[in-house]
Order: C-alpha cells, then sequence, then structure tokens
C-alpha cells in the first residue's frame, strides 16, 4: 500500500509538470498559432472520410523496387514490334520490361459489348454511389501514390516528383472536385421560359451517353487513364480507353487499381476497359463508342476526327500547345524564375501545357537570361529510379524513341538561322537512355527569324525558348501569330497582366503563375485554332460527356400532377382548317409579346380580339 500510495504521488506530480509545462507554451505561442491550428484541425474533419473502404493491391518488384529488372536479367533493348504484341522498355536505361498484346478489331467489339452491358446497370446509379467511388479511389490513388508514380517514372522516363505533380496530385484534385461538386453539375438546370411560353417549367436534364472512347497519349500514363475515367464514371458511362503503344506496360497496374475501386463500390468492373495497339485499334475505339476524346498531336486529331465523321460521333480534341510565358516590364523575375525552370523543364518538357515561348521584355532580358542559363546547366539529369533514394536527379528522359533526333534537328536548323543557344543543345555525355539536355534559346531577332520551326512546331522537349519584345502590341502579335492555342501564362503587375491576357488567344491563361487553371478542376480544359476544340474538364467537360435533354411542361403538372389549370391549346384561329383572321392573330401575338411600346403592345391585343371574334371555318370550307 506504501508503495502504492508513493507511485500514485509521482504520477500527480508528474501530471502537474505536464500542465505547467502546457500552460508555459501555451502562455508564449502567439493566439493566432492556436486559431490557426484549430482552422487547421477542423478542415481536416471535413475532408476526413473515415468510412471510404480501403482498397490493397498486392504489389510486385516494378512496382516496388526502384532498380528493376536487376542489371543484366533482361535484354538492354526490345525485340521490334510484332503484329501481335508491343514490346516495352524503359526510356531511361533502354531496359526491357516486357510486352503488351495489340488488340483486334474483335477483341476492341468485345471488350465495347463488356462496357455497353456494365454501363446500363451503372446507368440507374445515384450520385451518393458515384460521388463514394470517386472517393474510393481518391484514397486508393492517395495510398497506392508510390507505386503509382514509381511506375510512370519507369514506363516514361520522368522523376519521381514530376510523376508525383502531374500523375498523383492532379488526379486527386479531380477525383475531390467530381466527389464533391459534381453532382451539382449534372442535377436537372432550371431555364427560363421565355415570354409567349411563360406558363410553361423549363429545365435541362444530363442522360449518360453510354460508352466513351479515349484515345490518350504517353506523357502522364496514369493521370491520362484516371482523368476520362473518372469523368465518364461519374456522368453514368462506360468507357473504352486506348492507351498509347509507348506507354503500355503501365497500362495493366493502373487498371487493376481502377477496378479493384470498382469492386469495393460494388460498381460493375466491365465499367472500365483498356486496350493496347496500334492505329487499327484506335480506329475501332472511334467507330464502336458513342463519344470520342482524343488527346495527342494535331495530325492525329485529324485522322480521328475524319474518322468519327464516318458515323457522326462527336469529338472533343484536345491537341498540342505551345504555350506563352510572358514577362511584362516590372515583372519580379527572382519570383517567377522557378516557375519559368518548372514549366520549361518539368517531366522533361513533355507537357501540352508547358512553356515553349518565353516572351521577356527587353527590360528584363539582362536578369532572366543569366539566370535561366545558369540554371538550366545546374540541373542534374540522369534515371530517375537510382537505386539512392531516386534523389540527386532533376530532368529525366525523353518517352518517345526518336525525339531526341528531331529536337538536335529543329536546334540545327534555329541555329543555322540566327538563334542563339545558350545551354544544352545535345545528348548528355555519358547516358544511356533516350535523353535531351536541359536547353535555352535565344532568338536575337523575332522579325528575321520567324519562320524557324522552333517557333512554330510543337517541341514536347526541355527546350526554353526566349524571345525579347519592347511593346504591348509587339508582345500580342508575337503570341497570336502561332497556329496552337492552348494556355497562356503572363507575369506582370496584375492590372497589366488582365489587360493583356485579354488579347492573347488561348483557352486558358494564368496570371502571374504556370498552368493552374489545370489545378483548379472546375474549370474547363481545352484550346482553340490548331489545339483542338472542346473540353473535357470542368464543368463543361462533365456535361459534355452527358446527352443535353431539353424539357418542358405546363407549370402546375409538377405541383399536382396534372394539367389543372393551364394547359397548351392551339387557339381557335389557328386550328385547322385556318381562320381568314389566322395570321392577324399571329400578328398580334408578336405585337402583344414583344412590342416595343404601349402602342405596338395595345395593337397586339386587338388584333388578338379581332382574330377570336372572326368567324370560324368548318372542314368544308365556308364560314360558320
Amino acid at each position: 500500500p506504501a508503495s502504492g500510495s508513493a507511485v500514485a504521488a509521482a504520477a500527480a506530480a508528474l501530471a502537474d509538470a505536464l500542465v505547467d509545462e502546457a500552460r508555459a507554451a501555451l502562455a508564449v505561442c502567439p493566439t493566432w498559432v492556436w486559431a490557426v491550428l484549430a482552422l487547421v484541425l477542423i478542415y481536416m474533419r471535413f475532408l476526413r472520410h473515415s468510412s471510404i473502404p480501403r482498397v490493397r493491391l498486392p504489389l510486385g518488384r516494378a512496382e516496388l523496387d526502384d532498380v528493376w529488372p536487376t542489371p543484366g536479367s533482361a535484354p538492354l533493348m526490345p525485340p521490334p514490334p510484332s503484329p501481335s504484341s508491343i514490346p516495352c522498355h524503359d526510356p531511361a536505361t533502354g531496359a526491357f520490361l516486357g510486352t503488351a498484346p495489340v488488340f483486334s478489331r474483335a477483341d476492341v467489339q468485345a471488350a465495347a459489348e463488356r462496357a455497353r452491358a456494365a454501363q446500363r446497370v451503372w446507368a440507374g446509379s445515384s450520385f451518393r454511389e458515384r460521388s463514394l467511388l470517386m472517393r474510393i479511389l481518391g484514397r486508393c490513388v492517395l495510398e497506392h501514390a508510390e507505386p503509382i508514380c514509381r511506375v510512370s517514372a519507369r514506363d516514361t522516363g520522368k522523376t519521381m516528383v514530376d510523376s508525383g505533380l502531374g500523375e498523383v496530385l492532379t488526379s486527386l484534385e479531380k477525383l475531390a472536385w467530381l466527389a464533391s461538386s459534381g453532382a451539382a453539375c449534372l442535377r436537372p438546370e432550371r431555364r427560363q421560359a421565355g415570354r409567349v411560353a411563360a406558363y410553361k417549367r423549363a429545365w435541362v436534364e444530363y442522360h449518360p451517353r453510354g460508352l466513351i472512347g479515349a484515345i490518350v497519349p504517353w506523357n502522364y500514363p496514369f493521370h491520362n487513364v484516371l482523368n476520362p475515367v473518372s469523368a465518364a464514371l461519374f456522368s453514368g458511362n462506360a468507357i473504352l480507353l486506348k492507351v498509347s503503344e509507348h506507354a503500355s506496360w503501365s497500362a495493366g497496374f493502373y487498371l487493376a487499381l481502377i477496378r479493384a475501386c470498382l469492386a469495393a463500390a460494388g460498381a460493375p468492373e466491365d465499367l472500365v476497359q483498356v486496350v493496347t495497339g496500334y492505329a487499327e485499334t484506335g480506329e475501332a475505339v472511334v467507330d464502336l463508342t458513342d463519344q470520342v476524346i482524343f488527346v495527342g498531336s494535331a495530325a492525329v486529331g485529324k485522322r480521328v476526327m475524319a474518322r468519327a465523321a464516318q458515323t457522326l460521333t462527336p469529338v472533343t480534341l484536345e491537341l498540342g500547345g505551345k504555350d506563352p510565358m510572358v514577362l511584362l516590364p516590372r515583372a519580379d523575375v527572382a519570383a517567377a524564375l522557378q516557375t519559368a525552370l518548372r514549366a520549361g523543364f518539368g517531366a522533361a518538357g513533355q507537357n501540352c501545357l508547358g512553356c515553349e515561348r518565353y516572351l521577356v521584355h527587353t527590360s528584363l532580358l539582362a536578369q532572366f537570361v543569366p539566370k535561366v542559363t545558369a540554371a538550366a546547366k545546374a540541373m542534374r539529369q540522369g534515371p530517375p529510379l537510382n537505386g539512392d533514394g531516386n534523389t540527386g536527379v532533376d530532368i529525366g528522359a525523353m518517352c518517345m524513341p526518336g525525339e531526341v533526333e528531331r529536337l538536335e534537328a529543329m536546334l540545327s536548323q534555329a541555329e543555322a538561322a540566327g538563334a542563339r543557344i545558350l545551354a544544352g543543345g545535345h545528348r548528355p555525355a555519358g547516358l544511356r537512355g533516350q535523353f535531351f539536355a536541359p536547353t535555352v534559346v535565344l532568338i536575337p531577332d523575332i522579325a528575321a527569324q520567324s519562320s524557324i520551326r522552333l517557333l512554330r512546331e510543337e517541341v514536347f522537349g526541355p527546350v526554353i525558348t526566349i524571345i525579347p519584345f519592347d511593346t504591348d502590341d509587339q508582345l500580342v502579335a508575337i503570341a497570336n501569330q502561332c497556329d496552337f492555342a492552348l494556355g497562356a501564362n503572363v507575369f506582370g503587375p496584375p492590372p497589366h497582366v488582365r489587360a493583356v491576357g485579354k488579347r492573347i488567344a488561348s483557352g486558358m491563361l494564368s496570371h502571374n503563375d504556370f498552368a493552374t487553371t489545370y489545378m483548379c478542376q472546375s474549370l474547363p480544359m481545352g484550346g482553340l485554332k490548331h489545339s483542338g476544340f472542346g473540353k473535357f474538364a470542368g464543368v463543361e467537360g462533365l456535361r459534355d460527356l452527358c446527352v443535353t435533354k431539353a424539357v418542358a411542361e405546363d407549370w402546375p403538372a409538377w405541383l399536382l400532377g396534372v394539367n389543372t389549370f393551364v394547359r397548351t391549346a392551339i387557339p381557335p384561329p389557328l386550328c385547322y382548317p385556318l381562320s381568314d383572321a389566322a395570321f392577324t392573330f399571329v400578328r398580334g401575338t408578336l405585337r402583344l409579346f414583344h412590342g416595343f411600346t404601349w402602342g405596338d403592345k395595345l395593337a397586339g391585343v386587338a388584333d388578338l380580339l379581332s382574330a377570336l371574334a372572326a368567324p370560324k371555318r368548318k372542314a368544308g370550307g365556308k364560314n360558320l
């Protein structure tokens, strides 16, 4: 008993000491810190969804190991393509990863039939069920973020950081927006009934199209899959998706993740069908679906559009980009520098929203050019999965074979025309994979060098091209002379940024930042000119996956269930056979509802009364 009392006394003394320490901490810590902490805790409470089912997928060495395949265990370069299989390799090391099947038209047809059968069930799902699926996907993506990034890095050559930002963060933002706001976008929407039909109740309904087709590129193999998949599923559709032959290896793992989430949500797993192959596989996807989303080059986009025209299938095209980054006078160069580097060199420049043209006011050239050049020369390049914690690498490899040679040819032509290569412009020495050094190019005289390919064609590589300008008019002319118009990014004092931004042709515009419109998932994504048309994100993109149905009914019907008070009836002068005063009645209607003066409206009333009082005409043609 005595020892027990001693223990209790010691515990009490310790508790008092802890309380005193806590009080001291509270006294020292500013009040605003605790206020911020309270707000964070409240915010986290609303974000927490403890009831969301957790998806656990078995992971293999390809998803868990940084160095795989083990050096020497597989051929360095893959075998050549064949009609039945696609060889897959790591562009950063050349290691052979395996093969993906080539889906024949019959294979695509079978996948489409499975998807359509599943969609007939899913079309009846509630928004609550669809939101739950989005949250299950979100939790799964978050908890599998590292293997998702590792697989992307292995299939495309990008760094883990580039994968985390471009593959995972954007996908989580998309899923969170759909879960919280998607239902509001697709619920019936009231519309004005107008003047003549003011007794009507009008609205728009959004119904699933059925089977969405998507053909997506290789640069972000996870997000390019999940982005159309999530939107199609939330809008009640199924999806048949073809991935690029240059990023087919990762598709199996990503599809397994998605189907595991479908099973956890109680949704049909056949809702999502992913096929691999070449052009013939893509043509079958276009032929067999109810709407097509294509993300890729302008040249292939035109072929997709021509193919879809044969069946009058609607198409959304997100094609090339050559986005400008504009530094206006008085822009903060130091603050914009890292953003400029991320915009040009992120994912080795293989980003449709990446910046390729840096329009810099002449007063800022002396600050901007040396800083960007020095940063490009200091960037570390190599295989992103290196067994050293995947650190020490700032920029990865080019994904597609032949891209290094294409960039070399573009830069050679630009240099011959007078452009100055300030950094890079070549393959880095000592690296075996498909690498191209971070490159900075200065165009001294845009008027004399406007015809070079570097300014007209999509580069899609780690090349920052700097173009000086003197006036706003010159800036706008340079920015808008390009055939592409996807996005734009303008830096400077906000009033000046807004004024210039309105004059730049683009589908998206970020003020004093880079591509933040895409992080705001409620906003639409899409461009104009050779960058395509239609939207595949935001409210507009979600509704575009639906059949928009206009509905009108007599207004009491929604309240009482019957047409009790007002119903549409053909006025007697307009009943067949028409009265001789039929047009008088029409003229009166026009004047009454759309006359601009009281005299017009009174004349309309007179016409209507006159027409109603006119003799009726019976079927035989004589007046009654």
